[in-house]
């Protein structure tokens, strides 16, 4: 299920007066239903299902209300109710706020929803809550506390030439890998309308739910309670719709029978409460055995430059270039390096990284949603997960030795990144000293893969990221609107999330650094403003890149989220680029995640490098 703004508090309850206009009499409120639902044989036929089901306790009703009753509400919502584009690391979809808030429309407004009405009624009856226990065992449910909005699943389409090639992409809305069981929800539903309704959804249009054993997502000893990890597949389809109408079944509220003051509401979903950490372990510089260097030991050299002269564009070793990036960093705590690599290097990489894109598109994506096997075949790469957090391609040391692009990553993921010479050129451009590091190489492949947001708690962290993402084509509009996805994102949150780069390619650098900083720059939009854009307008587009509003970090969380998070701000969001290095300081708490893509894959490598503060003096 997708957060949504606050519903009005469960207690105290509506005005009477405002109540004597949505309650419906028990025989009305059931006679929506379809006939013979609420027979004996009926509930014992759906508890049957219940108890067999897997790998979660579920139940599929084929037939829940009445054609005539839905057709109204179908209508009701399309003319009358305005949805809201949402989109955070964790799902896009478009939705509508909470339908609890019906209860306090005016007798007016009210009365363009009659059927919307009577459907919630329904939902939230004594005889209806009574069905669910006899389904589902789950013990008294609230009828007060009602918790429920309308979601719709839709799917753009772009069209441009990337590789020779014509393809259309779909902009699909999604639905990652979550966790239901949080607060006070005991039961959760999904009432399907799909558009149009006279038309049989095919599985080929995606939209479809899936659920996951916990044994998948993590190797743990959490025994889980009944949930449902939730994915809702790229919609295929631009002229369909998965128009659904979701929400939770909670516990009692004070005052309702069956009320208990001693159950406690789980304050984290049962998925977070898995380890949630994204503390990676640093490996440090063998050249620290003693103590670590100083600045003035790790100034760069003769031998330095003649070593990095075989990866970088001879710019970036220019002392006065060197001098004007580390003005610029003090000053804004990130910097973004274009055409990073040798021509010679960024060339090969580029045609080879087509090639295989190409070669995985021809295998995989002769449907519109990519199957998971896309890029399995290729050697030297491997997936990683757990899929509650992140999932991509991982580069191996099988790697080593291969002609091409696949060549060229493992040498800056093995001997570049992790170098001496680089760490001095990462303190000449950061007036930092990296203390340890780790270096991967990752490849995002379209509409399946993505980081979710996540932070280092403790301690100050240094990224850098190459991307190595291609042009798609002539057409750059929909990464640079951020509509193809793809995009690394960074925020100042008590949530932690990575800054996301682009989708085919990119190098990463995670690390730990000691030294100088500006954490009260850092704290404030750190990316370059565009061309002719003021840094205020830059701060409120990159906080808000589509201008749709805030969307919450965290989509498990809508009403028990606290106050504070409503302050969340975005420190710097990078879209997908070619041949582009870029460094940022993160502070500890600040949230990291890339950004699902729908369009073309991502590949990357990097480092990660902590932030000593002990001898920030010295600096």
């Amino acid at each position: 299920m997708v957060s949504r703004p606050r519903s009005p508090p469960a207690s105290p309850a509506p005005p009477e007066s405002k109540r004597r206009k949505t309650v419906s009499e028990p025989d009305q409120s059931t006679r929506h239903f379809h006939p013979g639902l609420l027979d004996e044989s009926s509930v014992a036929s759906l508890n049957a299902q219940y108890a067999a089901s897997q790998p979660y306790k579920h139940a599929v009703i084929p037939k829940l209300f009445s054609d005539e009753l839905l057709k109204s509400v179908k209508n009701e919502i399309l003319d009358n109710v305005s949805f809201t584009e949402k989109e955070t690391d964790i799902y896009k979809v478009h939705q509508t706020g909470d339908l609890a808030s019906l209860s306090y429309l005016t007798p007016e407004q009210q009365a363009l929803f009659p059927s919307l009405l009577k459907l919630r009624e329904a939902l939230y009856s004594p005889e209806f809550r009574s069905f669910l226990r006899g389904v589902t065992g789950c013990g008294p449910l609230s009828g007060r506390k009602q918790d429920m909005s309308v979601n719709s699943y839709r799917k753009g389409e772009y069209q441009c030439t990337i590789h020779q090639h014509l393809t259309r992409h779909h902009l699909g809305c999604h639905l990652l890998n979550h966790d239901d069981v949080i607060g006070t929800r005991r039961v959760s539903y999904i009432l399907y309308m799909p558009l149009p309704l006279d038309q049989p959804w095919k599985p080929e249009w995606g939209g479809a739910l899936e659920l996951y054993p916990i044994t998948t997502l993590a190797d743990g000893s959490l025994e889980p309670e009944s949930r449902t990890e939730e994915v809702v597949v790229d919609e295929a389809d631009s002229q369909r719709q998965r128009l659904s109408i979701s929400g939770w079944f909670h516990r009692p509220q004070e005052g309702e029978e069956g009320y208990d003051e001693n159950d406690i509401p789980k304050e984290k979903s049962s998925l977070q409460q898995l380890s949630t950490s994204s503390n990676t372990p640093l490996q440090p510089y063998p050249s620290d055995a003693e103590s670590p260097p100083s600045p003035e030991i790790l100034a760069l050299n003769e031998e330095d430059k003649t070593f990095l002269s075989q990866f970088l564009n001879p710019t970036y070793l220019n002392p006065k270039a060197i001098e004007i990036l580390a003005a610029k960093f003090l000053e804004e705590s990130s910097v973004q390096l274009h055409m990073f690599l040798l021509d010679s290097l960024a060339s090969e990489l580029e045609s080879g990284i087509k090639s295989l894109d190409d070669k995985a598109n021809q295998a995989h994506r002769t449907a519109s949603i990519p199957s998971h096997d896309y890029g399995s075949d290729e050697p030297g790469w491997e997936l990683v997960g757990p899929p509650h957090r992140l999932r991509y391609y991982q580069a191996t040391d099988e790697l080593a030795g291969q002609q091409g692009a696949a060549g060229i990553i493992h040498r800056l993921r093995t001997e570049l990144l992790p170098s001496p010479a680089f760490r001095s050129w990462l303190a000449a451009v950061t007036s930092l000293v990296p203390l340890a590091y780790t270096v991967a190489a990752r490849r995002f492949r379209p509409g399946l893969d993505y980081t979710l947001a996540s932070a280092v708690e403790g301690e100050t962290r240094l990224d850098v990221c190459l991307g190595l993402t291609p042009e798609a084509g002539t057409d750059r509009e929909g990464w640079e609107q951020g509509t193809w996805g793809g995009w690394d994102a960074s925020f100042y949150s008590s949530y932690s999330l990575d800054y996301f780069v682009d989708p085919p390619s990119i190098i990463v650098l995670y690390g730990a650094s000691r030294g100088r900083r500006r954490p009260e720059v850092y704290k404030s939009s750190g990316s370059n403003p565009k061309k002719g854009q003021s840094k205020s307008e830059h701060s409120k587009s990159t906080a808000d890149p589509k201008g749709k509003g805030k969307a919450k970090a965290d989509p498990e969380e809508d009403e028990d989220m606290s106050e504070d998070e409503d302050d969340d701000g975005t420190l710097l969001t990078v879209q997908p680029g070619f041949n582009r290095l870029v460094i940022a300081l993160r502070d500890a708490g600040v949230l990291k995640f890339v950004k699902k893509s729908v369009g073309c894959g991502e590949w990357e490598a990097g480092m990660l490098e902590a932030d000593d503060e002990s001898r920030e003096e010295d600096v």
